[in-house]
């Protein structure tokens, strides 16, 4: 599939998720996806905490991060950044904007479920305390450091972050078999993690997660952070949250949606219809001519 194929197809999948899907179908797929996020963002974690190289850490978390959003489009599930691509069928006028909000309302609450229930699973299920408490300590620390972003901070991650996840579903249109939606989706998650960007889905784990553990003092003494702890809180989640998901539906609805639309749809038709327009203009004007001609 090429690139103006994949805008149809995309304006496709926008008008079935938004105008032809059940609420809660959409739910459920909302939760599904929910849970694959925060399972890749545990897994990564786990891999990476005790690396003291940066750099290193990061290109592990990053391998292993991409597992959510692979399990989404293969084996379904509705993720909230990838929705933002919903404004295609909108711009369509495939789907009207009351139908598009609502998808992502739905969704977004669907995200949080499904983070929220694999939080409170991870916490009971004792594996915080790995490597004594320091994976714990490590959930502390990732969270306060996002909970003390200033709003233009969380608000330039969020949109970078979706740029490059809705690159991956985007990508995702042109593969032809698993394989290689595997491959296109793999390496802009992989880039977006290792460059530290914000989704909003994955901050809900890590804020969930972080809550939780901040009630074990054992976890707390592992995260070395000091005042920092007071940044995991409700109000620092919300004030990272909020720019981070406004950054979101940015990166995702107008870095990538209305950009390919613009430059493979909107414009080339425009063009076309233009060139159309003075060759019928200059067929009317040969006509005139002509007939002024027969007429002398």
């Amino acid at each position: 599939m090429n690139t103006v194929e994949a805008v149809e197809e995309t304006i496709k999948v926008g008008e079935n998720k938004a105008a032809k899907t059940h609420t809660f179908q959409t739910l459920i797929a909302g939760i599904l996806a929910g849970t694959f996020i925060a399972l890749g963002a545990f897994a990564a974690a786990m891999a990476s905490h005790g690396m003291e190289n940066i750099g290193l850490a990061k290109l592990v978390a990053g391998t292993i991060f991409p597992v959510g959003l692979i399990l989404i489009v293969i084996c379904g599930g509705e993720l909230f950044t990838g929705n933002t691509l919903l404004i295609l069928a909108f711009i369509e006028k495939k789907i009207t904007a009351r139908q598009m909000l609502r998808n992502w309302i739905i969704v977004y609450t669907g995200n949080f479920i499904g983070t929220l229930l694999i939080a409170f699973l991870v916490f009971n299920s004792g594996l915080l305390s790995t490597n004594d408490g320091m994976l714990g300590g490590y959930a502390l620390k990732v969270a306060s450091y996002k909970g003390g972003l200033t709003f233009i901070q969380a608000f330039s991650s969020g949109i970078l972050c979706n740029l490059l996840v809705c690159l991956a579903v985007w990508g995702s249109y042109t593969a032809s078999d698993v394989f290689g939606k595997i491959l296109i989706i793999w390496f802009p998650v992989m880039t977006f993690i290792v460059s530290g960007f914000e989704h909003s889905v994955a901050n809900m784990y890590y804020f969930t997660i972080a809550a939780l553990a901040k009630l074990n003092s054992t976890f707390v003494e592992a995260a070395h952070i000091g005042d920092q702890i007071a940044n995991i809180n409700l109000v620092h989640i919300l004030l990272n949250i909020i720019p981070v998901t406004l950054g979101n539906i940015v990166g995702g609805a107008f870095f990538v949606g209305l950009a390919y639309w613009a430059g493979y749809k909107y414009i080339p038709n425009l063009y076309k219809l233009e060139k159309g327009a003075s060759k019928q203009k200059y067929k009317a004007q040969f006509r005139r001519i002509r007939a002024h001609l027969s007429g002398k």
